[in-house]
């Protein structure tokens, strides 16, 4: 594996996804190059033939189509080589009846270092991290979990899906969207930041264009 020269820290949100070339299951890749112009999930797992990483890896097929109806990409990753993907891929598709269609990353550790998925005080193997990536480049999301808890594969689609909203529409998504407890399916509309501006959001409130609890907390319909 290959990594661009880039400053050691761990990547944060609004960072370009950190250049590499891969070995994967489907062949050499070139993160993010090969997926321009999609956004891509790329998600470690802590090691193959395990029982909640293979519980993991049928719901993420079983929503591949889902996810690529939101032009996203998945990518797996473990520290692991890649015959034993494969054979992993050969017994779920032998035993489970699913067959992964997306690539795995057969890393050396060099991906887990520069994506900080090793927690020394978690293990040796890497953490299960999401890294959600837009059409861009761009890092928009980051998940942790816990090698010992599986990832919510409904959650990781809702927040592509909000984000995407998001950026399409200039608002901000409320706490459970589309299923908030005060707005509904409703979005935010991002806060004023000066008299000017909240004054006409007021307005804007009484003519029906907008609902607002306050002039800081206003919602609508897309």
């Amino acid at each position: 594996m290959e990594v661009s020269n880039q400053s050691k820290r761990m990547p944060l949100l609004g960072d370009d996804f950190p250049e590499m070339k891969v070995q994967t299951t489907r062949g050499m890749m070139n993160l993010p190059k090969d997926l321009s112009g999609k956004w891509f999930v790329l998600f470690s797992h802590p090691a193959d033939f395990t029982p909640v990483c293979t519980t993991e890896f049928v719901a993420f097929q079983k929503r591949y189509d889902k996810f690529k109806e939101l032009n996203c990409e998945l990518v797996g990753l473990s520290v692991d080589q890649v015959f034993a993907h494969i054979k992993w891929e050969e017994w779920i598709k032998e035993k489970l009846g699913v067959e992964i269609q997306f690539p795995i990353i057969a890393d050396t550790g060099a991906v887990a270092e520069t994506l900080g998925l090793i927690h020394p005080g978690k293990g040796t193997n890497t953490v299960r991290a999401v890294f959600v990536v837009d059409d861009k480049g761009k890092i928009r999301i980051i998940f942790y979990y816990p090698q010992e808890l599986g990832r919510n594969m409904d959650e990781i689609l809702r927040a592509i899906k909000a984000m995407q909203i998001s950026d399409k529409n200039g608002v901000a998504m409320p706490a459970n969207w589309p299923e908030n407890e005060l707005v509904g399916e409703r979005v935010i509309i991002p806060p004023a930041k000066d008299v000017k501006t909240a004054e006409e959001r007021l307005k804007k409130a009484k003519d029906g264009e907008f609902e607002c609890y306050d002039w800081w907390f206003c919602h609508k319909k897309l």
